[in-house]
């Protein structure tokens, strides 16, 4: 079994998609350990996208991660890095294949719906940045 951190962003909140979204992550198969609404920091934001902290587009992606809140979400499952970003599709939403989250509800590269880890080591610092020990669960 793999864990993974989804983000909904902003837009998902906005639009009213995030049970269409959650509900066909857990239709997968994926299983929720961690769930929760919360307000994105500037220091978490930084640390979160240090990858592209210092790119000119970094101010318009942190204005919009803060602009409302995002519900952050623990999945897991077989495979379930692959598996979630297989249904995501790409990051450009405007070339993510039909049928994937992002074709149908994201709009363009940062208005995507939700950020998913893309790695095992990325997910466990993730997960780790996002959720305490004891807000994660086995049922």
């Amino acid at each position: 079994m793999q864990r993974t951190l989804i983000l909904l962003k902003p837009d998902a909140l906005q639009k009213r998609i995030c049970g269409k979204v959650i509900a066909r992550l857990e239709e997968a198969g994926l299983s929720i350990r961690g769930c929760k609404m919360l307000r994105l920091h500037p220091d978490v934001l930084r640390d979160h996208y240090a990858h592209i902290a210092e790119k000119p587009f970094y101010p318009e992606v942190a204005a919009f991660m803060a602009s409302l809140p995002v519900i952050a979400l623990v999945l897991e499952g077989n495979d379930a890095i692959a598996q979630v970003r297989e249904m995501l599709g790409v990051t450009d939403s405007r070339k993510a294949a039909a049928g994937t989250i992002r074709a149908e509800f994201g709009v363009d590269q940062m208005v995507n719906v939700a950020h998913a880890s893309d790695s095992p080591e990325t997910a466990q610092k993730e997960v780790h940045r996002f959720f305490a020990e004891e807000e994660l669960f086995e049922y």
